[in-house]
């Protein structure tokens, strides 16, 4: 029964630098496939389907990394009187966003 129930587990990552690192294997490798439906000739709409899917995985990373990011440096940043700045930095890469 335990090699059954190892076989199903699914890989759940400890901490958010893990997490970020195991969603960017999985976009690296639907990346790969959609490369591979190009030079497959596939149909056009599934490739940009796929494509899609990838920008939305990317940006989710984005999201995990902000708020790592809000969590440590900019809390550190204003805890040492380093509000501005912290503030304007997040503010340009959130304008880059757009």
């Amino acid at each position: 029964m335990l090699p059954y129930l190892l076989n199903n587990m699914s890989y759940r990552p400890k901490n958010t630098k893990e997490r970020i690192i195991h969603r960017l294997k999985i976009t690296q490798g639907h990346l790969k496939k959609v490369q591979d439906m190009v030079e497959g000739d596939e149909y056009c709409i599934n490739i940009i389907h796929q494509s899609q899917a990838i920008q939305k995985a990317l940006k989710e990373i984005d999201h995990l990394v902000l708020e790592e990011h809000l969590k440590g440096c900019v809390s550190d940043a204003i805890k040492a009187g380093k509000s501005e700045d912290a503030v304007l930095e997040v503010m340009e890469i959130l304008r880059k966003a757009d």
